[in-house]
């Protein structure tokens, strides 16, 4: 049995249904579970840390990734591209992936995601060159090394050039292999149980990518086996004329047509519905990633999160692929995304705590989670400490529970626990070797580029 005992916590902001911000209290860990949090708590453990002057939040938890792309990132080349053009650019690298490419790169940005305070990240992986080997295998292994949880998807495209999508041929397979291949990574892979350390998704990448029969075949099927469904939605105006010139539909009734709306579906970005399509997201509890930074840069729109919330459409938060952020903070997204509203949409806005639980609550939500996402007895260890003493944050002491938002919080925590395992200690990673995974991973980087 291991436990962990934090006491004297100055400040945990639980996300509960209650919303409770508890001060002066103790949090109690056993073999990865909250068993108890309360003042002055009888427990002892095998790891007792101090928790005075410490603010304690549940873990962030990431909707939507492509960590193969950070070893595509800040490139000039494709800085000032819009996303269809950004892609085509893109996919003549990213042709050049193998195990190897993605076993590092993720590494990396799972590293960069827990040192920021995310304990959960999905991550959707679509690009599966021939004989690349097993990449979700090897993304599963640096997981596993770094000590995160997470969702692998198993991604696909199967619409090339030729047939008028935007992938070269290598990167392409036929619908047959690709369904025989998700059936194999939910067997080999995915763990249904309370507090599982690995789930898959089916992910097709996006309705401009893949086929109507892709679509179509691939939701039944993860509803026969349990799993989850994901792909990326109304992005940008170009999807939106495609799917209208090719299908004679918006992308939303093209999807809901295909069995794709529900509460076990979410959609990445989801900046361009209408009002009849966000009350039909409600209606279906049909979610969405926000991922407000990749939006900015890659010139997409704002998504209309403010009455996505008011109405009830689940809503969680994400980085994106780190080509089109060209970074993996969650952190640094929270404050991002509670500036882009106050912009667009002055008091209407969330608040600096709802864009908070929209990373934690909401996150949890889309990937089905009932486990993570709040700090209470029966969930899942998992959760970050910020010393409230830090420089940076002197005179933002007034509310801990907005404050990761509104003032932001520049640099790594400076303690994760995912699962009842600290994986982050003053700021640094002590699950790997953090200068040695990062020579590794700039070599690998330039034999990759140059290929």
């Amino acid at each position: 049995m291991s436990s962990l005992l934090i006491r004297h916590l100055d400040t945990v902001v639980t996300c509960d249904d209650r919303d409770q911000v508890l001060r002066d209290v103790d949090l109690y860990c056993e073999d990865g579970w909250i068993r108890a949090l309360g003042p002055n708590l009888p427990h002892t453990a095998q790891t007792e840390l101090d928790g005075r002057h410490l603010w304690c939040y549940p873990g962030l938890i990431n909707t939507h990734h492509h960590l193969y792309q950070i070893f595509s990132r800040n490139l000039p080349q494709v800085q000032n591209l819009e996303l269809f053009d950004w892609l085509t650019a893109l996919y003549e690298i990213w042709k050049g992936l193998d195990t190897e490419v993605v076993r590092l790169s993720s590494l990396v940005g799972m590293g960069e995601l827990l040192k920021h305070g995310c304990t959960t990240c999905f991550d959707h992986h679509y690009v599966f060159p021939q004989n690349a080997g097993d990449l979700l295998g090897a993304q599963l292994e640096a997981a596993q090394a770094l000590g995160i949880r997470m969702v692998l998807s198993r991604g696909s495209m199967d619409l090339s050039r030729k047939d008028g999508g935007l992938p070269p041929d290598s990167v392409v397979q036929p619908v047959d292999e690709i369904l025989h291949d998700c059936v194999r990574a939910i067997e080999a892979y995915h763990d249904p149980a309370p507090g599982s350390m690995h789930q898959v998704v089916l992910a097709p990448c996006s309705p401009f990518s893949v086929s109507e029969e892709l679509l179509r075949q691939s939701a039944p099927l993860a509803r026969q086996y349990g799993v989850r469904l994901h792909t990326h939605l109304c992005e940008t105006k170009d999807e939106e004329r495609y799917m209208l010139d090719r299908k004679g539909m918006r992308p939303l009734e093209y999807m809901a047509s295909l069995g794709w709306t529900g509460p076990d579906v979410w959609y990445a970005h989801g900046i361009h519905f209408n009002d009849e399509e966000l009350r039909e997201l409600a209606r279906t509890g049909t979610g969405v990633a926000h991922c407000p930074i990749s939006n900015m840069k890659l010139a997409s729109g704002v998504a209309r999160i403010p009455e996505m919330l008011e109405l009830g459409v689940p809503v969680g938060l994400a980085v994106d692929g780190s080509a089109s952020n060209d970074g993996s903070s969650m952190l640094e997204e929270l404050r991002v995304c509670y500036l882009l509203h106050r912009l667009t949409s002055s008091a209407a806005a969330p608040s600096g705590y709802q864009v908070l639980k929209m990373a934690t609550r909401g996150s949890a939500r889309l990937l089905g989670r009932t486990d993570i996402g709040s700090l209470e007895a029966g969930k899942c260890a998992d959760f970050f400490l910020v010393d409230s003493r830090r420089l940076e944050l002197a005179g933002a002491g007034e509310s801990p529970a907005d404050v990761l938002a509104t003032v932001g919080l520049r640099g790594p925590v400076d303690t994760t626990v995912v699962h009842g395992r600290v994986v982050v200690r003053e700021g640094a990673l002590c699950t790997v070797d953090e200068a040695k995974t990062a020579q590794q991973a700039r070599a690998c980087c330039r034999a990759y580029l140059s290929r």
